[in-house]
């Protein structure tokens, strides 16, 4: 979640390429490590959302969160979580250029996206609503991150063909242009609903029965990030210099958090709750960045992908042990996302069996810290099996594993 600057196909791993599979032997600084460095960042920010999801379930939070009634340290723990996924999509158009674009020259790569696309459908369906449901089959299948980028890995399969700058031209206008279709909404029951349910607003497209079907990732704002994230590929490009490279990250980064400003300051577009003055600093602070994640809103993704960028542009010359350490759970996403869940659920269950369930079923802390100190703890033990992996991938000659 290696990699040199050739840049192997073999090495193209989990739900995004994989540019620095072999984060524990090369440098992080490099071009194409950082963006490993970057995803395996995200990945553990990710972590603390996921715990808090698994000890902390019984505090919900909101799309967009209840300023006035959620508490300051589980709002900004959820914040932080929402810049996982933008990143996380935008990386793998990056990756999916950088895959297309090897230094031998062209090649398509319509089979391999949509392939890997379909086979992260397949996990979504199956093994994640397992392990967040903890039963099988769950009596509702969320169709949620891991499944809107294997649809979008697909549509870019399809796609990635035509002109860059047409494919980042129709990224930014979906970015831009989504927010203004909101209103249209079409009656429950009719193929339009379910059309438009999967591409721009949450909702079950099966309601009833023994099994749900409900979509919380609704899918085009995602194309429109995936389709950015590749036209972004030539800035990863061997022949681009690392100065002129941070220079347009930067650039990039604080363009979107300048217009992100302007947009939100005077609530002029871009997402459909406006920020009002609070009774407190902190909490005036919480409205003006509570963001509409489910579908990400134009501000939510200003937000996260121009922080994204300066980011990706401060860590390229970084090179110590939190980078290569990030770059080894980069390297291996898939791997690692399946085995996080599945140690919170097995945590969920060990719980249960030593403290008993206090919360219904479930076992829950009271308070907010706690998440903090677990989703830390659990870090060197995540890390442990995702080195491992990492080091059996560089030497396996088995084709499903460059799928992880």
């Amino acid at each position: 979640m290696d990699q040199t600057n050739s840049y192997n196909a073999a090495a193209w791993t989990g739900p995004m390429a994989s540019p620095a599979a072999q984060a524990g032997v090369q440098p992080a600084r490099s071009r194409i490590a950082v963006i490993d460095v970057l995803r395996g960042l995200v990945m553990l920010i990710m972590l603390f959302d996921h715990v808090r999801e698994t000890l902390y379930l019984h505090m919900q939070v909101s799309d967009p969160m209840d300023v006035a009634a959620t508490d300051p340290a589980l709002f900004f723990t959820r914040l932080a979580a929402h810049f996982c996924a933008p990143v996380f999509v935008f990386l793998t158009g990056l990756s999916a250029w950088l895959y297309a674009h090897p230094a031998s020259g062209p090649r398509p790569a319509t089979g391999f996206l949509v392939k890997r696309g379909l086979l992260l459908v397949f996990l979504e369906l199956v093994f994640v609503n397992f392990a967040w449901a903890g039963a099988f089959p769950p009596s509702t299948l969320y169709l949620q991150v891991i499944w809107v980028i294997g649809l979008a890995m697909i549509v870019l399969g399809l796609v990635h063909k035509l002109p860059t700058a047409l494919l980042g031209a129709v990224g930014l206008a979906i970015i831009f242009g989504h927010n203004a279709l909101a209103w249209m909404s079409f009656a429950p029951g009719t193929i339009a609903y379910d059309v438009w349910t999967i591409l721009l607003h949450r909702g079950y497209l099966v309601a009833d029965g023994a099994v749900k079907l409900k979509v919380t990732y609704p899918l085009l704002p995602w194309i429109g990030v995936i389709l950015a994230g590749y036209a972004a590929g030539p800035v990863y490009a061997a022949t681009m210099a690392p100065d002129r490279r941070r220079r347009i990250l930067v650039a990039a980064g604080v363009g979107a958090l300048l217009l992100l400003a302007l947009l939100r300051g005077f609530n002029i577009y871009g997402e459909a709750l406006p920020w009002t003055v609070q009774d407190s600093a902190v909490r005036t602070v919480m409205s003006f960045v509570n963001y509409t994640k489910y579908p990400p809103s134009l501000d939510f993704l200003l937000m996260t992908l121009g922080t994204g960028a300066l980011v990706l542009a401060a860590l390229e010359p970084r090179d110590n042990w939190f980078t290569r350490a990030c770059a080894t759970f980069g390297g291996a996403p898939m791997f690692y996302y399946l085995l996080h869940l599945y140690v919170l659920l097995a945590l969920q269950h060990v719980l249960v069996a030593l403290f008993g369930a206090n919360h219904g079923v479930r076992y829950g802390v009271d308070h907010i810290w706690p998440i903090w100190i677990v989703a830390l703890a659990l870090m060197p033990v995540l890390y442990v099996p995702c080195r491992a992996f990492a080091r059996y991938k560089r030497t396996s000659k088995r084709a499903w594993v460059r799928y992880f």
